[in-house]
């Protein structure tokens, strides 16, 4: 994934978890349960947070896969940031 599709995801990630924040529907919760009822919200924002930090850092979700091998930079030539090893 390119920087800027990185960043648009994360931007629409971001938008998804405010909508679901102020949508009408997101009330009920709270009306039936109370307080309580925030967890959830709670657990969106958690889940945005996490999503949207895995795609700016540039870190492939563990699924199991093996990442392709990386033919070697030339000396002195700065990798691009798909390319970098996650730290």
């Amino acid at each position: 994934m390119t920087r800027g599709r990185a960043i648009l995801s994360s931007v629409l990630v971001a938008l998804g978890a405010i909508a679901y924040g102020a949508s009408p529907i997101d009330i009920i919760p709270e009306l039936l349960v109370g307080p309580l009822g925030l967890a959830d919200d709670l657990a969106i924002w958690v889940g945005a947070g996490f999503a949207i930090w895995k795609l700016l850092s540039g870190s492939k979700p563990d699924a199991g896969d093996a990442a392709p091998p990386q033919s070697p930079q030339p000396s002195g030539e700065e990798p691009r940031w798909e390319q970098r090893p996650p730290r």
